[in-house]
């Protein structure tokens, strides 16, 4: 059987950033295959935020530094392949630990800011891909299982600063990971459960979809799963690229009347196009999405927010465009996005999505970034990234931040 390759998120990632090839450890027993491979990062992260109130001009501004992890957590794989009857089967596990806490006490992991005892989950190992799949390039491909998305998956295995930190770097405390571009030109994709049929390759064209796990976003009960789909064409020659669409759309519903606030049944959907092409070297990238009842996707995450509960639904769109080019071992790229919720919302309290009173919030953000590979396993970062939100806050607030990270990761 041709080995496959190990995890595919991150050697998408590093394909995206230009780094090398994963170095997995492998090993075979009897018609077993083992792949162990993984990451570790770490960022000195400087933010400054200020936030000014609009109908006043008065302003308030706090500079924190902070040791984090970038936009990836640490991350180790062990994945078994074997073939058996004219399937190839694959079995992924993951575990995403990181070296982020919100401990006061200086050496402890843990904090408990409250006093209660309760330990913070996200300062534990999050298990992030779970699953098996089978199938052969004749008729294509199942997984069950918890695993990467399809709605917004390939914006953000492109984006550069997935080997950084990018902005929205305060979230990296209690998470393992920063923000990334997320919430500034896309949404998060997440890793869901799944059940998911992927096409075999078809000269360059490739299409996945799948039943996914809901979530009670508007409504108490979830008759059906949420489901995701996508496409896309790859081509090579002197001047590669790619293109790709993608839908989401999940639906909510009251299990009895007057049990729910509004409509009885509420929808969700999302769409995406994309495309990135290589030019010597020189990679550009353009992407677009529009989503409505979707969730904040100044926020990022997808189902959270995205209706005010009477059955009015926000609208949100969102464009992300970045520019590389590559000396030698060094990489150096910008990129720009913005998105913005309309009407629908209500919000939630702290940071960029904060509750506002008003029916518009847009979040804009670019960054600048140089990617060093000082071998094959490691790759050194700095950034400057540049964060503006729009109408934040009931009190008519806007936010502008700065962040400046330097830092390093390793795959192996």
């Amino acid at each position: 059987m041709k080995k496959q390759m190990s995890v595919r998120p991150l050697l998408l990632a590093i394909a995206a950033c230009g780094s090398a090839s994963s170095h997995a450890v492998s090993f075979t027993h009897n018609d077993i295959t083992m792949d162990i491979n993984g990451t570790i990062n770490g960022y000195y992260v400087n933010r400054q935020a200020k936030l000014t109130n609009i109908s006043t001009g008065a302003s308030t501004t706090t500079n924190n530094s902070a040791l984090t992890n970038g936009l990836l957590p640490g991350w180790i794989n062990f994945v078994m392949t074997t073939q058996a009857k004219g399937q190839d089967i694959k079995a992924h596990f993951s575990f995403a630990p990181g070296i982020n806490n919100n401990s006061n006490v200086v050496g402890l992991p843990i904090g408990d800011p409250g006093g209660t005892g309760d330990s913070d989950a996200f300062s534990q190992i999050d298990t992030r891909n779970v699953y098996f799949q089978f199938g052969n390039k004749d008729w294509g491909s199942l997984k069950f299982g918890r695993d990467i998305g399809l709605f917004g998956q390939n914006v953000i295995l492109n984006d550069m600063t997935l080997l950084g930190v990018g902005g929205t770097s305060n979230a990296g405390i209690p998470y393992n990971t920063t923000f990334g571009m997320i919430g500034h030109g896309y949404m998060y994709t997440g890793f869901q459960p799944q059940i998911t049929y992927t096409t075999p390759m078809m000269g360059g064209f490739q299409a996945a979809a799948g039943i996914f796990q809901p979530a009670k976003f508007a409504g108490d009960e979830t008759k059906s799963p949420g489901f995701q789909a996508m496409a896309s064409y790859d081509w090579k020659g002197s001047t590669p690229g790619k293109v790709w669409t993608g839908l989401v759309t999940q639906s909510t519903s009251c299990s009895t009347s007057g049990a729910c606030v509004g409509n009885e049944d509420h929808s969700a959907t999302g769409y995406e196009l994309g495309g990135k092409i290589g030019i010597g070297n020189f990679e550009a990238l353009a992407y677009a999405f529009t989503g409505r009842g979707l969730g904040l996707s100044t926020v990022g995450a997808q189902f959270l927010g995205g209706s005010d509960g009477a059955g009015d639904k926000t609208d949100s769109r969102g464009y992300f465009l970045q520019g590389t080019y590559k000396f030698g071992d060094t990489k150096v790229g910008l990129n720009y996005g913005q998105n913005k919720d309309k009407n629908g919302f209500v919000g939630i309290t702290g940071g960029a999505g904060a509750q506002s009173s008003l029916n518009e919030i847009k979040n804009r953000a670019y960054t600048i970034g140089v990617y060093h590979s000082l071998n094959k396993f490691i790759t050194l970062v700095g950034e400057f990234n540049q964060e503006k939100v729009s109408n934040v806050g009931d009190s008519n607030f806007d936010a502008k931040n700065r962040t400046i990270s330097l830092g390093g990761i390793i795959f192996f």
